[in-house]
């Protein structure tokens, strides 16, 4: 997928920067500067710019319940605990209260992240080093089993809204974690394909909602163009868009993709994968609910070495066209941003 790794990897920096505004402080921005020869270098530079201005502003605490004998009354009494104690001739008073405490899943990710990339083989001794000593700050929180976290389950209001973009990095990073070996090793896949396409789709969503606004992106949802009485629509799938821009009086819907290979083999003949053909077709046809042949769909695939795709286009004879373009990733930024900029000026 890639000709240059370094400027992949600065370009997923920039990309994460759209996905994420945060990154766009002050801490962050020396990172643009830096040379990355691995994806991991970058997310443990980051991690570690991230986890040290929380410091400064103080770990994330919330309430927890707990429950100890202590010598006065706090919270309420635990009737049962505090009968047992008198039976054991403890005059203590059982009680169960809630208590403001740094330990919690938000900064226990953190701490297993850390440990994660500190224990890689590839993060670079320095960073390795700068983790460690921000670790000696979370020694009151408890490390926890990275499969029982449920990351869907988390969220994020004006009191932690900062770990956000961190949570997110974690869940990257953790989700690519490969059981301990033998040796007691940690390893970890490559950064796959699955996680590029996720922040592909993002990255070109941000950009067209920041350089773009009249454009009023969206990842917006395309219901079925069904008579609802006569249809079963428990059994019809969700149409999610990646992006819906409006330009002017027409609409664009770009779906995008990330695959180490673009094309199929059919026949003996390379031709583009059929599903996602029949994907964004379907998505104009339902979203033109009127037939007013103001609405034209694209696919846009992160360019590979393997496939030497050109732009192509399919003008339908409803009056429609299904755009097919690629975004080089290892290219210089400026010229990512002005071929984004130009599949907007193709229909007013």
């Amino acid at each position: 997928m890639t000709e240059d790794k370094g400027i992949l990897i600065r370009n997923i920096y920039y990309m994460l920067t759209y996905a994420f505004q945060e990154l766009r402080q002050n801490n962050y921005a020396e990172i643009a500067g830096e040379k990355f020869d691995d994806i991991y270098n970058l997310f443990a530079e980051i991690l570690a710019r991230g986890i040290s201005y929380q410091l400064k502003q103080g770990l994330y605490r919330e309430y927890v319940a707990k429950n100890e004998s202590i010598q006065t009354i706090r919270g309420k009494i635990d009737m049962s605990g505090t009968i047992a104690n008198r039976m054991r001739n403890n005059r203590q008073i059982a009680c169960e209260y809630d208590e403001l405490s740094e330990n919690n899943v938000y900064n226990q990710i953190l701490l297993a992240t850390a440990t994660i990339l500190i224990r890689h083989s590839d993060v670079k001794k320095e960073r390795k080093a700068k983790l460690k000593q921000l670790m000696l700050f979370f020694q009151s929180i408890q490390f926890i089993d990275l499969h029982t976290i449920r990351w869907s389950a988390l969220r994020f209001d004006r009191n932690n809204r900062n770990y956000r973009m961190l949570t997110y990095l974690c869940y990257f990073i953790v989700s690519e974690w490969l059981m301990t070996t033998e040796a007691g090793k940690m390893k970890m896949r490559e950064f796959s394909d699955e996680h590029m396409c996720r922040l592909f789709e993002k990255f070109v969503l941000e950009y067209y909602k920041k350089h773009h606004p009249a454009l009023k992106a969206c990842a917006a949802q395309i219901g079925w163009n069904i008579v609802e009485e006569a249809t079963d629509v428990t059994v019809l799938p969700i149409m999610q868009t990646d992006i819906l821009l409006t330009l002017g009086e027409r609409t664009l819907i770009i779906d995008t993709k990330y695959y180490t290979r673009i094309m199929q083999e059919q026949y003996g003949k390379e031709t583009l994968r059929s599903n996602h053909l029949y994907q964004i077709r379907t998505y104009v046809d339902e979203y033109d609910r009127n037939h007013t042949h103001k609405v034209d769909g694209m696919l846009l695939y992160a360019k590979t070495q393997e496939d030497d795709l050109e732009d192509a286009q399919i003008t339908h004879r409803e009056g429609y066209t299904l755009y097919v373009r690629t975004l080089d990733l290892n290219t210089d930024f400026e010229a990512i941003k002005n071929r984004l900029n130009s599949f907007i000026a193709m229909k007013k």
